[in-house]
């Protein structure tokens, strides 16, 4: 895990469109909090969100954790269906978090529509004084398991690991190789799947097999 999430992680913990939130906030954001920090100190690997009963309209329930733990009131989320979408307001109504419509002035991005993800590149940066101003994404997946056809090595990695995600866009093994040739700056990426999630940080080294 890097400094750089640390410092972002550790400063957070409208009208509602339906849904529910965390039955015991403090409880369950620390659980949900803990399995992102596992997440990240060992990229690739999958992580159990504790169970919660909280819902979110058109999120799992990892994604729907991850967006109540980050988001708060002082930072900025994108949403690709737009500031008007249930899921959106239903961020806005429990985290008091400022939905943008710009992806750059974005803290978290959250992406529902993993094939159609926008480029890296659109997102915050971060600089090399303040690298912890890049925005991290947050990503629905289909597919979330281990021994796939991405390969990842890097800071907390002791041997190669293998990643089975999918869809992911065609660009994106292009995409990350310019991210991690930034770093420190550049964007971080958690994977959601039903209750399960994996974290991409901007240090890890990505490779397709059939690349």
């Amino acid at each position: 895990m890097t400094p750089t999430l640390l410092n972002k992680f550790g400063t957070g913990l409208a009208e509602h469109t339906g849904g529910s939130g965390f039955d015991n906030p403090p409880i369950e954001s620390q659980a949900t909090f803990r399995a992102i920090m596992m997440a990240l100190a060992e990229p690739g690997s999958i992580r159990d969100i504790p169970r919660t009963s909280a819902v979110a309209p058109g999120l799992s329930p990892a994604m729907t954790a991850l967006v109540l733990t980050l988001a708060d009131f002082e930072t900025k989320v994108w949403f690709d269906d737009g500031a008007a979408s249930r899921a959106a307001s239903y961020a806005r109504f429990h985290t008091g978090a400022p939905i943008v419509d710009v992806k750059a002035e974005a803290a978290f991005a959250v992406v529902t529509k993993a094939r159609m993800m926008p480029r890296l590149a659109d997102f915050a940066q971060g600089t090399l004084d303040y690298p912890d101003r890049s925005t991290t994404i947050i990503v629905e997946v289909e597919r979330l398991g281990l021994s796939g056809e991405y390969s990842l090595c890097g800071p907390g990695l002791a041997a190669e690991r293998r990643l089975d995600v999918a869809p992911l866009p065609a660009t994106f093994v292009e995409d990350w190789a310019v991210n991690r040739s930034a770093y420190p700056r550049g964007v971080d990426i958690f994977f959601c799947c039903g209750t399960f999630v994996a974290a991409l940080p901007r240090s890890t080294h990505l490779q397709r097999e059939k690349d």
